[in-house]
């Protein structure tokens, strides 16, 4: 089953979100139409970043180093251009 990571980008408080499925357009739906908890009072969003994987499994992976403080690092450079 392939993975997707993925950065959503908060137009109301300028924050990103990091997240990880296997289906990325059921997901962004649901953080579209306010179905989740973590974005829903965050929204406008907007997709700005995603990554896909064969397995996710590895997109898990690639998810959790992203919310280290070095994959962090990476994640802001990645990004730089997107959040201007």
């Amino acid at each position: 089953m392939p993975g997707y990571i993925y950065v959503l980008f908060s137009n109301k408080d300028s924050k990103t979100y990091l997240g990880s499925t296997d289906n990325l357009q059921r997901r962004l739906d649901e953080h579209f139409a306010g179905k989740v908890k973590a974005t829903k009072n965050r929204r406008p969003l907007k997709l700005i970043y995603t990554e896909e994987y064969m397995l996710l499994g590895e997109a898990r992976k690639r998810e959790m180093y992203l919310k280290t403080h070095a994959g962090r690092k990476r994640l802001k450079e990645l990004l730089k251009n997107f959040t201007k």
